[in-house]
C-alpha cells in the first residue's frame, strides 16, 4: 500500500517564560535589554510512524501528552523543531473549527470568506452553499453575525465547510464532540462516508470507544513520547489498563 503520512523523528520544543512579567512595557524593556529568560518545553520527542492510504489512526493519551501538537505538526500548522513530516495528498485539518471566521460577518459571508481562504472560487462555493447551510442546520440564522452564535452553532458551520469535499488526508481533533447528540451522530455518519471513500484519517479523541469504532491503528502518547503504536484494540486496551 502507498504511504500517505510519514513522520520521521519529530520533536517539538516551545519556549516558556521562566519568570512572571506583569505588563507589556516590562516585557519590551526586558526584551530590548536581552534580559528575557525562557525555559524549554518539549511537547513532542522523537516521534516516528507511517500510515498507509485508507488507514485510520487514533491518537490517545492524557491531557498535555502532545496529541493536538502532533496533529498541528502533521497538518503543517506548526513546523517541527527537529525531524520532518511528509504528507502525500491534500490535507483537510478539522482542528479548531471556526478559527478562520470573522465574528462581525454573517454566516453567509463567512462561508464565502472561508471558501476563498481554502482556495475555492465564488462560483464553487455558491454550488456548495445550500448543502453547507442544510448540514449545519442554520437556515434560520444564516444572516446573523457569527458573534451572536453559540459555540456549538459556530462549530457546526465550521464542520460543514471543512467536510464539504473528500480529502486525501483528514485530520480531526475532538470535533465529533460538537453540538448536541443528534448532530454528533450526523457528524459521525459524514466522517464514515469520507473514510469509506478511501480517505486516510488522523483522529484525536478522549473516547476510546470512538477510536475503536473508527480506527484500525492507534498511537499512545505519554509526556510527548510515543508509548505504543499498532493495532487499535491492542493499544487501546493497554492504555485503558495501565
Amino acid at each position: 500500500m502507498s504511504k500517505m503520512v510519514e513522520v520521521d523523528n519529530v520533536s517539538m520544543m516551545f519556549n516558556l517564560h521562566s519568570e512572571r512579567i506583569d505588563n507589556i512595557k516590562e516585557y519590551i524593556i526586558r526584551l530590548l535589554k536581552k534580559e528575557l529568560f525562557f525555559k524549554e518545553f518539549w511537547a513532542l520527542r522523537n516521534i516516528s510512524f507511517q500510515i498507509d492510504k485508507g488507514d485510520s489512526l487514533g491518537i490517545i493519551g492524557l491531557n498535555g501528552s502532545g496529541k493536538s501538537t502532533l496533529l498541528k505538526v502533521v497538518a503543517g500548522i506548526l513546523k517541527p523543531t527537529l525531524g520532518e513530516v511528509v504528507s502525500h495528498g491534500n490535507v483537510a485539518p478539522l482542528i479548531e473549527l471556526g478559527a478562520g471566521f470573522d465574528a462581525d460577518l454573517s454566516a453567509r459571508e463567512n462561508i464565502f470568506l472561508n471558501g476563498a481562504i481554502l482556495g475555492y472560487s465564488r462560483e464553487y462555493m455558491e454550488e456548495k452553499f445550500e448543502e453547507i447551510v442544510s448540514f449545519a442546520e442554520l437556515e434560520e440564522f444564516i444572516d446573523v453575525p457569527i458573534k451572536n452564535y453559540s459555540s456549538g452553532m459556530t462549530a457546526r458551520l465550521g464542520f460543514a465547510i471543512a467536510t464539504m469535499n473528500v480529502p486525501d488526508i483528514l485530520i480531526v481533533d475532538e470535533v465529533l464532540s460538537v453540538g448536541d447528540h443528534k448532530f454528533q451522530e450526523k457528524s459521525f455518519a459524514r466522517m464514515k462516508t469520507i473514510l469509506d471513500s478511501g480517505t486516510t484519517l488522523l483522529f484525536v479523541s478522549h473516547s476510546i470507544e470512538q477510536v475503536k469504532k473508527m480506527c484500525n491503528k492507534a498511537l499512545w502518547l505519554e509526556n510527548g513520547q510515543m508509548k505504543m503504536f499498532g493495532d487499535t484494540n491492542i493499544v487501546c486496551d493497554a492504555y485503558s489498563n495501565h
